[in-house]
């Protein structure tokens, strides 16, 4: 179990944008791996009105449970690692196991019973080491669209935002609003609704 605090920039792109960015990098196709999240939280998203997020992520080898608070500056983030069992059992209806993530969401005031889950996200992802931060190309798949996105995660929030917005004026890409991944997710299910 781990708790870290997440300082990240973010911007979405449009495909011709992203496409220059893999070239400019040189990114290839095995510098790519996929990621699936999968999004809890209670039916009338009492989450989501705090601002958090919980899910589970499904790399390659492992399965991490994750709950992001706000923070002052950036996302609290505490992780446990489950095993497949486990997350088998959480899809099917089971609860979050007992450890720091649910003891976190009990000082959140949110019944770890109620909680659901309500859509996944596919994500396939390069990443660069940029400037003492790192590059993070996204292009993810949810509801029935696609996106692509462009992160920079950094340990300091001044630079990161200095650095983050003269990589984007140097290469002509208009600064967008980026909600996160999450929030874009329920955002296209619900406007389905």
């Amino acid at each position: 179990m781990s708790q870290d605090l997440e300082i990240e920039f973010k911007n979405l792109l449009s495909v011709e944008e992203y496409d220059a960015l893999i070239a400019e990098f040189g990114l290839k196709e095995e510098d790519f791996f996929t990621q699936t999240n999968y999004y809890f939280d209670t039916p009338d998203f009492q989450l989501k009105e705090k601002l958090c997020a919980l899910r589970i992520r499904k790399r390659e080898l492992h399965y991490e449970l994750t709950l992001k608070t706000p923070e002052q500056v950036g996302l609290l983030e505490t992780t446990q690692i489950l095993a497949e069992e486990q997350v088998t059992a959480i899809l099917d209806g089971a609860n979050i196991p007992v450890g720091q993530v649910r003891d976190a969401l009990q000082s959140l005031g949110i019944n770890h019973e109620t909680l659901h889950m309500f859509g996944s996200l596919t994500t396939t992802r390069a990443e660069k080491n940029y400037k003492k931060g790192l590059l993070v190309f996204d292009k993810s798949f949810y509801a029935d669209t696609h996106d692509f996105e462009l992160e920079y995660e950094v340990t300091d929030f001044d630079k990161g935002e200095t650095i983050f917005d003269r990589f984007l004026e140097e290469r002509g890409i208009k600064k967008r609003e980026t909600p996160n991944k999450i929030l874009r997710f329920y955002n296209a299910v619900h406007k389905a609704e």
